[in-house]
């Protein structure tokens, strides 16, 4: 499963680079907003720390096909050929999506609630489909089986489209989607960070250097003993 970082803090994004094995960004219109900054600045930024080999996932905002494709011209300019566009998943979307594909433009489709959204989305030629996990618990529905069942439901159809799962609010559900073989998640740096952060491991690793300092002294490891 790719893992991928949900932020536009490029504070954050360097802190998780540096401690943890990392696919590329995703942003969306809220997380650029919240930065205050210009998005193309925010993302340049970002572009620039991660490299080319990086995926990027950048979303359009035109309510219409057509200025969806002109927006996904304008994002793949500025940021580079391994720049995915984010296309919402509905009637115009679909739309802007054929045709992307055909330019070969890549294309994730966004705001994924229902299994027959990503089914017809990577028909149009998307390269991920987003379902957005939190949200759809919040409407009471299981957003770790919606994204179990679009999963299958490319596998079953031989359809070359990965699920991107996003919107998680624990860990716990991206292990669960890790295990079951999800193409790709991206993840908050709190959920990140949340992956490996428990006490019994800190207690235990405190305990072996407290061991070995009153073995060897206070301070001493392998390469001072």
């Amino acid at each position: 499963m790719k893992l991928m970082i949900d932020d536009a803090h490029i504070d954050l994004i360097q802190t998780i680079y540096e401690y943890y094995p990392v696919d590329g960004v995703t942003t969306n219109p809220t997380i650029l907003a919240k930065s205050g900054r210009n998005p193309y600045e925010i993302l340049k930024e970002i572009r620039a720390f991660i490299g080319e080999e990086a995926q990027l996932h950048v979303q359009a905002v035109s309510r219409e096909a057509a200025g969806m494709i002109e927006e996904a011209h304008r994002i793949r300019e500025e940021l580079g050929e391994n720049t995915y566009v984010k296309i919402p998943a509905l009637k115009e979307g679909f739309k802007a999506m054929k045709a992307l594909y055909a330019e070969g433009i890549p294309v994730t489709a966004t705001a994924v609630y229902m299994p027959m959204q990503a089914f017809l989305a990577a028909k149009c030629g998307a390269s991920y489909a987003a379902p957005y996990i939190n949200r759809i618990d919040n409407m009471g529905y299981n957003g770790i089986q919606v994204a179990k069942n679009i999963h299958d439901l490319f596998k079953n159809n031989n359809l070359k489209t990965e699920v991107l799962a996003a919107s998680f609010k624990n860990s716990q559900q991206l292990l669960e989607l890790c295990e079951y073989g999800i193409g790709a998640s991206t993840v908050a740096p709190d959920v990140m960070e949340g992956l490996v952060k428990n006490q019994a491991v800190t207690s235990a690793v405190e305990d072996f250097i407290k061991d070995f300092e009153g073995l060897t002294g206070a301070g001493r490891n392998m390469s001072s003993c």
